[in-house]
C-alpha cells in the first residue's frame, strides 16, 4: 500500500497485478476494505491487469478536509483522473466504480474520455429526476451526526432494510470520521451524474451491473444508463447467486 497525493488530500492505495490498469472505486461511506469484507469486490478475479483501488477522499485509510465541496463526484472525478494519469501515463485505463464510484467515472469519462478504455458502473445511484428524495436523506443524515453523532448515524444504518441479494452479508458501518462525515454526505447531496447529452458521447464500451430492490441504487437507473451509453451492456442481480457471477463478467469485460 501506498499513498497519492491530491489537493488537500492523501489518498490510500493498494495495487496488484501486471497489465493494463484498472482503477477501483468503492461508494459513498465505504472503503475498499468494507466492500472486500461484503464479497462486493468485483475486480478481484482480473489477473492479468494492474489493478489500483484506491479509498476516495475522507474515506477509509485516506484524509480529507471538511469542506463539502471536496466530496462532489466531479471532485472526485479530479482526483481520479490524476491518478490514471500517474499510473498510466501513456494508455488509457479501465475503471471499476460502485455507487458514489460509478458517478466519479462517468464525470472523469465525460471530462477526459481519451483516459479511459472500458467501464464498469456497478449500482448506479439515484440520478437525475430521482435524486432528489437521495438528497435529502444525505441532509438528514448529515444534521443527524452533528445532533447526534456518528453512532446515531451508524445504528440507523443498522436498522434500515438491505437489498435482498446482499441481505444475508452483514452490515457494514460506514468507514468515515465523524469529523468529515457530514461533510461527506452534503457533498454527495450536491452531486448528480451527467446529463444525459454529456453521457451519451463517452465511447467506451461499458458493463453495468445493477441489483434488484435499492431505492438508493435504482434498477431505473442501469436501464437509462444503458439507453444512453452507445457501448453497453447490462446485468441484474436478483439472487445471491447473479451476484457471485458478477467479478467473471467483469473479468470477460476488461478482457482484451
Amino acid at each position: 500500500m501506498s499513498t497519492f497525493s491530491v489537493t488537500d488530500a492523501q489518498l490510500d492505495v493498494s495495487e496488484a497485478g501486471y497489465g493494463n490498469v484498472v482503477l477501483v472505486m468503492h461508494g459513498l461511506t465505504s472503503s475498499r476494505a468494507n466492500q472486500q469484507r461484503l464479497g462486493l469486490d468485483v475486480g478481484r478475479d482480473l489477473g492479468e491487469h494492474h489493478v489500483v483501488a484506491y479509498d476516495a477522499r475522507g474515506h477509509g485509510r485516506s484524509s480529507g478536509r471538511a469542506v463539502p465541496a471536496d466530496y462532489t463526484w466531479s471532485a472526485l472525478a479530479r482526483d481520479a483522473l490524476a491518478i490514471a494519469a500517474a499510473y498510466s501515463p501513456d494508455l488509457p485505463v479501465d475503471a471499476i466504480g460502485a455507487s458514489m464510484g460509478a458517478g466519479t467515472i462517468l464525470h472523469a469519462a465525460t471530462t477526459s474520455p481519451a483516459r479511459f478504455r472500458k467501464l464498469v458502473l456497478v449500482i448506479p445511484p439515484t440520478a437525475w429526476q430521482t435524486r432528489a428524495a437521495q438528497v435529502e436523506t444525505y441532509q438528514d443524515g448529515a444534521d443527524l451526526i452533528e445532533q447526534r453523532g456518528l453512532a446515531a448515524f451508524v445504528a440507523l444504518g443498522r436498522d434500515r432494510p438491505r437489498p435482498p441479494v446482499v441481505a444475508d452479508r452483514g452490515y457494514q458501518p460506514p468507514d468515515f470520521t465523524e469529523r468529515l462525515a457530514p461533510s461527506i454526505l452534503r457533498g454527495a447531496g450536491r452531486s448528480d451524474l451527467p446529463s444525459p447529452d454529456a453521457i451519451r458521447e463517452i465511447p467506451c464500451p461499458t458493463l453495468i451491473l445493477a441489483w434488484d430492490g435499492d431505492p438508493g441504487h435504482p434498477v431505473a437507473t442501469a436501464e437509462l444508463l444503458d439507453d444512453l451509453l452507445p457501448h453497453s451492456t447490462r446485468a441484474i442481480a436478483t439472487s445471491a447467486a447473479d451476484l457471485d457471477s458478477w467479478p467473471q463478467l467483469v473479468a470477460d469485460h476488461l478482457r482484451d
